[in-house]
C-alpha cells in the first residue's frame, strides 16, 4: 500500500493523554457540586466534546449552557496540553519516516483544536502535519465516518491510499466499516485489544518497534 494520506487520532494514539479525558468530566461535575456516576467515562467515550456537554447537561441537570460546560471542561484540561502532555515514545521518529515516505499527515480528533495545536507546538511536531480536523468543527463524533472522509477529501486521496491510525475500538470500527484501512495502536485505555487487533489491517504495540509495520504495509 502506498499511503497518500495518514490520518492520526491524537489522544491515546500519538500522545499519552487519555488520563486527563478519563477524569475531566468527573472533575468538572465535581466543580458544579455534582457526583459523576461510575459509568460516566464509558457513557461519553465515543462522544465529541459538544455531545458530552449536552449529555452531562441533561443527565445531571446542569443549569448552564453547553458552551459554558465546554468552557469549564477546557479549563480543566487546557494546562495539561499546554504544559504536560507528551508523545508516546518513538512517535516523532515514526512520523518523520511516514512524512519522508511522501504521505500527507493530519490529525483527526475529538479534542478541540487549541489544545492539540498547543501540544504539537510545544513538542515541535506541528511542522509534520498538514491539517488538523476536529469532531467539533466537522460536526460529528467518531461514531460516524465524516471526520475521516473530510481528511481524504482535503488531500485528494481515497480509501485505497489512506491509512487511519486509532487506539479506540469504536473509532477504528467506524473507519473500517466505511472502507478505510486501519492501523490500530495499543493504549491501555482500550480494554478490548483482541477485538481491536482482529479488526485492524495493521497493529502497533510500541512506536519504538515498528519494523513489522513497515514490512507489512505494502501488502495491505
Amino acid at each position: 500500500m502506498r499511503v497518500r494520506c495518514a490520518v492520526f487520532d491524537f489522544d491515546g494514539t500519538l500522545f499519552d493523554s487519555m488520563s486527563i479525558w478519563d477524569t475531566a468530566g468527573e472533575l468538572y461535575l465535581r466543580s458544579q457540586g455534582k457526583a459523576a456516576s461510575p459509568s460516566l467515562r464509558e457513557d461519553i467515550r465515543t462522544m465529541s466534546l459538544r455531545q458530552s456537554a449536552a449529555y452531562m447537561r441533561g443527565k445531571y441537570g446542569l443549569r448552564v449552557s453547553e458552551d459554558e460546560i465546554i468552557e469549564g471542561i477546557n479549563r480543566t484540561v487546557n494546562d495539561f496540553y499546554v504544559r504536560e502532555v507528551l508523545p508516546k515514545p518513538g512517535v516523532p521518529e515514526f512520523l518523520e519516516r511516514m512524512k519522508g515516505s511522501g504521505a500527507r499527515l493530519c490529525i483527526a480528533t475529538a479534542t478541540d483544536r487549541p489544545q492539540i495545536e498547543a501540544a504539537l507546538r510545544r513538542c515541535s511536531l506541528d511542522g509534520l502535519f498538514d491539517a488538523v480536523f476536529t469532531c467539533g468543527e466537522v460536526g460529528h463524533g467518531k461514531d460516524e465516518p465524516y471526520i475521516f472522509r473530510a481528511a481524504v477529501e482535503r488531500f485528494d486521496a481515497d480509501r485505497d491510499t489512506a491509512l487511519v491510525f486509532e487506539d479506540a475500538l469504536h473509532a477504528a470500527r467506524t473507519a473500517s466499516s466505511d472502507g478505510f484501512r486501519v492501523a490500530a495502536v495499543y493504549d491501555p485505555s482500550e480494554k478490548r485489544q483482541d477485538e481491536l487487533r482482529a479488526l485492524s489491517d495493521l497493529y502497533i504495540t510500541d512506536f519504538r518497534r515498528t519494523e513489522g509495520f513497515w514490512k507489512a504495509l505494502p501488502a495491505i
